[in-house]
């Protein structure tokens, strides 16, 4: 009988179980007016690539109050090991301190 990892496809049986989740910046936008979405994906994708949930937007010609950011999404991603970016530690920090977020 064979083992039922044997019949699995894909990405999973090289990397096993543990895929790295990140919470990073993907790049919308025209030719140098860059707008950004906060989201959650694996480290393994491409930045503008597929992502599991989209928890925020960011736009660095406006004010940081224009931006949005689900931050008990962020904790909750963060309580389970998703690596958050500089950047969007950055954004996140600013947009707390903007409207006073206790998360």
């Amino acid at each position: 009988m064979t083992s039922p990892q044997a019949f699995s496809c894909g990405n999973a049986a090289k990397r096993g179980s543990e895929s790295m989740v990140k919470v990073r910046l993907a790049r919308a936008g025209a030719k140098k007016r860059p707008f950004y979405h906060i989201v959650v994906t694996d480290k393994e994708n491409p930045r503008d690539g597929r992502f599991i949930e989209q928890i925020g937007i960011y736009d660095p010609g406006r004010p940081i109050g224009e931006a949005r950011v689900d931050h008990d999404r962020l904790a909750y991603w963060v309580g389970v090991g998703a690596q958050v970016s500089d950047r969007v530690k950055k954004v996140a920090n600013q947009h707390k301190k903007h409207f006073g977020v206790e998360a």
